[in-house]
Formats: structure tokens, C-alpha cells, sequence
């Protein structure tokens, strides 16, 4: 990112909206950068002002990097907005291999006569999220494209960590008779901008549960005396549990026993999903994790997750069976069993 000062006037970001210009490449993408991304994102990385950014990395473990894309609508939502949310779910990526984020990179599209007010608000935003999370924005890129071409903003993030030497966490290991525990309650991010989405209100106020679990997964490794006994991590973004869990199922080739009764949802959130026609273990979430782990460290795990904020619902819900079908099933609460399938298409678009 380039740092020029010799501009006319400061840009007007109560009032002004994005034009062509901003994305030329000349003086008032220059400008636009210095303003707003620099300044918001501002550290020792960004301000060597190249295309790239020359980083330090550790000595020892392996490097693990992610990129996501953020396409939601509404853009901004009870509990969040696009920006933290681009920060929250490329760190939680990077976290699900057990690794310590270091590094993020962001890229963004925006439409022609977005209004500057609304992307300084969620560039603060992710610059919030990052410092909180410790994860600083080293790099990034901004294109413009014309009216009608783009919806707003979509934002891209690539992030980069480091995983301890040895342990390999990933949906290839989970075992026969192993755990299934997830962190917390599902399906508030779904129902939060579906919520809004669809003008809807209620009685409790739903919002979003996004939010950075590397802390929380670096807490779970902690208390394990052999870490490697935590076999798999995921965090059930779209599609929500259920089509995590088959994932995971078909990754390991094996099956999964589920208890409905154990997984945990909030009251306002099953009536909203009630009311809405959706399947609560099939809304996604943008704070919540599954972690899969040898039995005997089950406990273990769960008192370490329910010590950590992010974590203090944690629950377990199942466990992992021999099955040759890689087919995730579920005790039901009025004492039947169903098979928890794929869905055919998708219940929510534009959720993350």
C-alpha cells in the first residue's frame, strides 16, 4: 500500500460514496488507501508499502494459511457486520489445524456509489476485530467495479499461522469411539441475519455468535498432557453442524452417533428457526466449534472449554462409531433414531 500525502481535500466519509476513481489506481485510490485502510489497519507490516509484506515467521512447526470469502447480506447484522465477520472467519480457519494465527491479508470489491460511511464503518470494524484477536492486517488490495456489477462490498482474507511441530489435527482423524463435543449454543449467527433479513423481530433479541476461538483452541491444547489426543477441530460455518459432521464422517470414514437432547440451542433460536421453517443444525455459526477427541480426555477438554468464555457452553454430544455407510446418525429426543443427511441445497445463501 502506497503512502502519498498530497492531496486536495480530506475524503468526506460522513457523505461521499465510492466512484470509479477509487479503484483506478491514481491519485484518489491512493487516497482512499492512505485515509481509510492504512490508517485503520495501520502497523509495522502495512507501512513498508509494497504490494507484498516481508514477514518474520518462527523457527520451528509447520505453516498453515486460509482464505475465505465474505459475500453476506445483509451486510451489517445484530452482533456483527461483514468486517469483523472477514477477520473472525479466516483466524478461525487458520485455528481449526490447532495453529497460532500470525498474519492476514484482505482484498475488497466494492460497487460504485457504496457510501463511505458504510465501508469506514466496516474497515473500523475489522480493524477492531484484528487488534483484539492479535492478528494484524499486513497486506491487502481494493478494485472497484461499476454500478449494478457487485452487490456493496465483498471482502476476501487470506490468513497465515504456524501449527506446533507434530500435531496433526485435521477431518481425516477422527476414530472409532472418540468424543464429538461442540463449544456452545448453535445457530445464532443464521438466525441473527435471517432475522434481518427477513424484517423480522423478536421477543429476545438474537445476535450473532461471530467471534475468534484461536484463544479458546489454544486453551484446549493447553490442558491436554499429549495434544495429539485432540483429533479433529472444525468450526460449523454454513451448513451449520449437521453438514459439518457429515464432512467430517465421510473425510475419517466412519459414522457418528449424535444425542438430541445434548446439543445445546438456545430457546429464541429453536422458536425463530420454528418460526422460519429452518433445521437448527443446519444454520450456521461464525463462534463455535466441534472438537472431536480420544474418550478418555473428553472431560478433560470439556472443563478447559467451559474455563474460556468462547467455550462456556460446551457440551457433548456424541461419539464417533464404525460405520461403512459414513452415515451421522441421531437419537431423538422422543426416543427414535434418524439418519442426519446432507442437504440438497443450501437453507441459508449469503450467510458468511
Amino acid at each position: 500500500m502506497s503512502i502519498k500525502k498530497n492531496y486536495l481535500r480530506p475524503i468526506d466519509f460522513k457523505h461521499g460514496h465510492i466512484d470509479m476513481t477509487h479503484g483506478a489506481g491514481g491519485r484518489a485510490s491512493a487516497q482512499l488507501i492512505d485515509e481509510l485502510f492504512a490508517r485503520a489497519f495501520d502497523n509495522a507490516y502495512l507501512r513498508q508499502g509494497h504490494d507484498g509484506a516481508l514477514l518474520p515467521l518462527p523457527s520451528e512447526g509447520r505453516l498453515v494459511m486460509a482464505v475465505d470469502g465474505h459475500v453476506i447480506s445483509p451486510l451489517f447484522f445484530p452482533g456483527g457486520d461483514i468486517g469483523c465477520l472477514s477477520v473472525h472467519g479466516t483466524v478461525n480457519d487458520v485455528a481449526m489445524s490447532g495453529a497460532k494465527p500470525l498474519y492476514l491479508a484482505a482484498s475488497f470489491i466494492i460497487e460504485e456509489g457504496f457510501p463511505l460511511a458504510d465501508l469506514k464503518r466496516i474497515v473500523d470494524s475489522m480493524a477492531a476485530a484484528a487488534l483484539e484477536a492479535g492478528v494484524p492486517i499486513v497486506t491487502g488490495d481494493t478494485k472497484v467495479v461499476e454500478k449494478g456489477k457487485g452487490d456493496g462490498v465483498f471482502i476476501s482474507t487470506t490468513g497465515v499461522g504456524i501449527a506446533p511441530p507434530g500435531l496433526c489435527i485435521d477431518g481425516r482423524s477422527a476414530r472409532v469411539g472418540d468424543a464429538i463435543l461442540v463449544s456452545g449454543t448453535l445457530g445464532e449467527h443464521g438466525v441473527a441475519v435471517m432475522s434481518l433479513r427477513e424484517s423480522l423481530a423478536f421477543d429476545t433479541a438474537i445476535e450473532s455468535d461471530t467471534a475468534a476461538l484461536h484463544t479458546l483452541v489454544q486453551s484446549m491444547l493447553q490442558a491436554l498432557p499429549n495434544p495429539s489426543d485432540l483429533h479433529v477441530l472444525r468450526d460449523p460455518t454454513r451448513g451449520g453442524l449437521a453438514t459439518t459432521l457429515n464432512e467430517i464422517t465421510r473425510q475419517s470414514q466412519v459414522g457418528m452417533m449424535v444425542d438430541e437432547a445434548a446439543i445445546p440451542v438456545l430457546p429464541q433460536v429453536e422458536a425463530a428457526c420454528e418460526l422460519l421453517g429452518l433445521d437448527p443444525l443446519y444454520v450456521a455459526n461464525e463462534g463455535k466449534l466441534i472438537a472431536i477427541c480420544a474418550p478418555e480426555v473428553a472431560d478433560t477438554l470439556l472443563s478447559a472449554m467451559r474455563a474460556h468464555p468462547l467455550g462456556q457452553g460446551a457440551q457433548r454430544i456424541g461419539t464417533v462409531i464404525e460405520d461403512s455407510h459414513c452415515f451421522v446418525q441421531m437419537n431423538t429426543k422422543f426416543g427414535g433414531r434418524r439418519v442426519v443427511d446432507w442437504l440438497s441445497g443450501e437453507q441459508l445463501p449469503r450467510i458468511c
